[in-house]
């Protein structure tokens, strides 16, 4: 699949995490065939149970041997396969414009996750949308599976800049209901916002049966605070600052940092969402390689 050059994409390693799908952990609801199971009931050759017959059924699905052992008639019903609709959500709000001298902006960690999930989703043959979110849902682009369609969403992350405040959990809230239910979204985002409010988004969405991961993106010195001398921290969403002595505040700030980690890590378990801590100065690969393979049925 040929694309244009962009920065956040890795043809290399791209063309070595190709021979792994991305698997869906929960029946989707997609508009035509595909790999993934659907809560629907099909014709493909995966046995899910039987049923009684009723008038009407197609008798070129009833089971002769059941009706020899039983007097009665049975419906054999199997697992329906359709495709996969994935959903990348980026968050651009100011704070995800944080970096430090030695890592990479968390936005550009965003767009490459979100770039590469994209263009595996749309080799396989399944199909992949984006929505970008600063102070509100800004950017909504539905699912396709064209090339043309894939190059529309590069284009798209190429020219995305973080700015403004979040609106992270009210944008979530209006995904969850726009979105038709059993679709795979995906947010890659900071979650530098209310965590009671993010519950309840991400309890949105698990209601609308969902297949949910949360990406947490943090600088590594987000989370250390491997300060050494005395700082000005401007706030990159409202651009108030203050001035503050690392050591005077550094136990205090990790332990916050902790409580708020362990929080947003709790909601995803809550609702079984598969959520990832991802540092700036992670390996992307290995990263993306290790969710890719945790998500495979077991014995593939």
């Amino acid at each position: 699949m040929a694309t244009a050059e962009y920065d956040f994409l890795d043809h290399e390693m791209l063309s070595r995490l190709g021979n792994i799908p991305l698997e869906a952990r929960v029946p989707m609801l997609g508009s035509i065939a595909g790999r993934h199971k659907s809560p629907n009931r099909g014709s493909s050759v995966e046995f899910a149970e039987y049923r009684k017959y009723v008038q009407g059924d197609d008798t070129r699905r009833l089971d002769w041997k059941a009706y020899a052992r039983t007097d009665r008639y049975y419906i054999k019903e199997f697992e329906a396969d359709t495709n996969l609709r994935a959903y990348f959500v980026v968050d651009s709000s100011g704070s995800m414009a944080f970096q430090t001298e030695e890592n990479a902006q968390k936005i550009s960690v965003a767009k490459k996750i979100a770039a590469s999930l994209a263009y595996l989703v749309s080799n396989q043959g399944d199909a992949s949308g984006l929505s970008c979110i600063n102070e509100k849902l800004h950017i909504e682009i539905p699912p396709r599976s064209r090339p043309a369609h894939l190059q529309y969403i590069f284009n798209t992350l190429h020219s995305l800049k973080p700015k403004g405040k979040t609106g992270l959990t009210q944008a979530l809230h209006e995904i969850a209901e726009k979105v038709p239910q059993r679709a795979l979204i995906i947010i890659i985002s900071d979650f530098f916002c209310d965590t009671d409010e993010l519950e309840e988004a991400f309890a949105h969405l698990h209601h609308r049966k969902h297949d949910v991961g949360a990406f947490h993106i943090m600088d590594r010195q987000e989370i250390d605070f491997d300060f050494q001398r005395p700082h000005r921290f401007v706030d990159l969403e409202d651009g108030s600052s203050v001035v503050a002595e690392p050591e005077l505040v550094v136990d205090e700030y990790r332990e916050a940092v902790q409580v708020f980690l362990k929080a947003i890590k709790k909601q995803c378990y809550d609702i079984h969402a598969d959520y990832r801590l991802v540092s700036t100065d992670q390996d992307i690969e290995k990263f993306l390689r290790d969710f890719l393979i945790s998500r495979l049925p077991k014995g593939k």
